[in-house]
């Protein structure tokens, strides 16, 4: 395994396209974590990040985010699925 702190070289990996495809519902997934993780912390919906105060305005629904925060969280998933793919794992659909 990757033990150092340089980023995994994931700049060879392809995916495919039937992991491409489930890109929008691990996104909404990935804020959705988030989302009840800062709930749980105490964080409210604010107009602006405020750590102090513990608000943030991305405390809402997936649908409701601003596309650029939507960008983020796909770019997280695909850095994480690309991440997995790079380490040796394979991703695939059991189809039992």
């Amino acid at each position: 395994m990757n033990e150092s702190r340089e980023p995994l070289d994931v700049s060879g990996v392809e995916l495919a396209a039937d992991v491409l495809a489930i890109t929008e519902i691990l996104a909404r997934h990935v804020h959705d974590s988030w989302l009840r993780i800062r709930l749980a912390q105490g964080w409210t919906l604010g107009p602006q990040r405020d750590d102090r105060t513990r608000q943030h305005p991305c405390l809402v629904p997936y649908e409701d985010l601003p596309e650029d925060e939507k960008e983020s969280d796909r770019q997280t998933t695909l850095a994480t699925l690309r991440g997995l793919i790079a380490l040796g794992y394979e991703i695939r659909r059991d189809r039992s």
